[in-house]
């Protein structure tokens, strides 16, 4: 009979994702959560999981084998999780078992950093099975190239989205700790999370330990130039490095010549087409769908790391060139006439002004509206305030959405803003707003990190 495991919080994007991996791994899968929507509870469906809502003890009977606990609102004293304790049920984290179950033996891939992990984890992936490595694999996001967001695959190479968020109540350190990865990619290290970590100095303590994780044999890829992943490395490293950088200096090429250094010329000023070059050597070009140089940043990192499964320059490039990108990653959501809009999965400042200005390289003088909802816990925190009043530069107009989980004062948020900006706090209205007819080219950039109260259909009902 098939082990018996029942995941406690169901319907996050990991522990849903967790779910699939274990029904596809033979695991007898049940599973319950406060509320489950799509797509994870479309997902959970196809996958044949049953779930239920809640957290009541009844859920629980007879005790299954395992329970693995996320991340969510399950304190001490909810209903379920005391059966567990009383009855000594084995439990343990999602991460933890994804370590033990998923990971261990595989050559783990780890995408790590604050922002571009989702992006950077579906190129690496896509790159693996174009060149037909059979890769197994974990995104916080959908990838468009697959059907799914988590596969087991059937070889040894597996490709996470590697989060330096705690994994629950009873285990604080950083989910990334149990991936054990053999080759590590930092995109960036910025504070984030502060509803966990008090500075900076806390998160780039973390991500140290990450690297004390990564064997001599494997190989850890970080952008050059970068302070806080410097003052990480300064810390100690035993595994060989390679650097990536976008565009850079005469200066910065001649410093580099005595590490491994990746790097991109960009031909187009929006980024879709860059010359690619390995220690100061030309090998190859791209012409791709993205834009913006923090797309071609996470490129560089997916090549480089798709060297170490033996995959050539050559069918890096042809896998890039047919990448179709993630939802809600600047995913076109709507157009009618000189109108486009997006939805952009923002949650950081630098994130908000990257995305933006790789539009606007793209877009030249075309009018650009940001319709932000800063519902992040650092966001709310007011830890980003002042970053916050400059990331929407790019834009020419800026609508900050006060949501029902939007704490913060977005009225004087406003008034500082370095762009025209509007406070908004009803989800007819913004749709109306954003989608009257225009005359001249203008695009509409929706950035939430949630479900934005129904935005998104909303605008796709008066434009489609």
């Amino acid at each position: 009979m098939a082990e018996r495991i029942y995941f406690l919080g169901i319907g996050g994007t990991l522990m849903g994702n967790l779910a699939i991996l274990a029904k596809q791994a033979g695991y007898d899968v049940r599973g319950s959560d406060q509320k489950i929507y799509p797509p994870m509870s479309d997902q959970l469906a196809a996958a044949q999981i049953p779930t239920e809502e809640g957290f009541e003890q009844a859920h629980l009977e007879p005790p299954p084998d395992v329970v693995v606990i996320g991340n969510a609102n399950l304190p001490r004293g909810a209903e379920s999780l005391e059966f567990i304790l009383d009855a000594d049920i084995p439990y343990m984290s999602g991460a933890e078992w994804l370590g033990r179950n998923v990971l261990a033996g595989r050559h783990v891939f780890a995408v790590a950093g604050t922002h571009g992990k989702t992006t950077t984890t579906g190129m690496l992936t896509w790159i693996l099975e174009h060149a037909r490595k059979q890769p197994g694999f974990l995104v916080g996001g959908a990838p468009l190239n697959f059907g799914t967001s988590a596969r087991l695959g059937s070889s040894k190479y597996f490709v996470v989205e590697a989060d330096e968020y705690d994994t629950s109540y009873f285990d604080r350190q950083a989910k990334f700790m149990h991936y054990r990865p053999r080759t590590l990619l930092i995109n960036n290290i910025e504070f984030d999370h502060a509803d966990i970590y008090n500075d900076l100095v806390a998160i780039q303590f973390q991500f140290h330990h990450l690297i004390r994780t990564v064997p001599r044999s494997g190989r850890i890829i970080a952008p050059w130039g970068m302070r806080a992943i410097d003052e990480v490395l300064e810390q100690g490293i035993w595994t060989p490095l390679s650097y990536t950088s976008v565009d850079p200096t005469s200066k910065e090429l001649e410093a580099s010549k005595n590490v491994d250094f990746w790097h991109a010329k960009t031909i187009a000023s929006d980024g879709s087409h860059f010359d690619l070059f390995h220690n100061r050597r030309k090998i190859g070009a791209l012409h791709w769908r993205h834009y913006g140089h923090h797309n071609v940043s996470n490129a560089l990192q997916a090549i480089a790391a798709a060297r170490e499964a033996g995959v050539s320059i050559r069918e890096s490039l042809d896998a890039l060139s047919s990448f179709e990108g993630v939802k809600r990653r600047m995913e076109v959501l709507a157009k009618k006439g000189e109108l486009t809009v997006y939805d952009d999965f923002a949650h950081h400042p630098t994130a908000i002004l990257t995305t933006l200005q790789g539009l606007r390289n793209r877009v030249g003088q075309e009018h650009i509206l940001a319709v932000v909802e800063p519902r992040s816990h650092t966001m709310q925190m007011g830890t980003h305030r002042e970053p916050l009043t400059t990331c929407c530069s790019p834009a020419d107009d800026v609508i900050w959405f006060k949501g029902d989980n939007v704490d913060m004062d977005l009225d004087t948020l406003a008034e500082n803003n370095i762009v025209p900006s509007e406070v908004m706090d009803d989800h007819t209205e913004l749709a109306d707003k954003i989608c009257k007819p225009v005359k001249r080219p203008s695009h509409v950039v929706l950035m939430s990190n949630g479900g934005f109260g129904g935005i998104y259909d909303m605008v796709r009902k008066r434009l489609l």
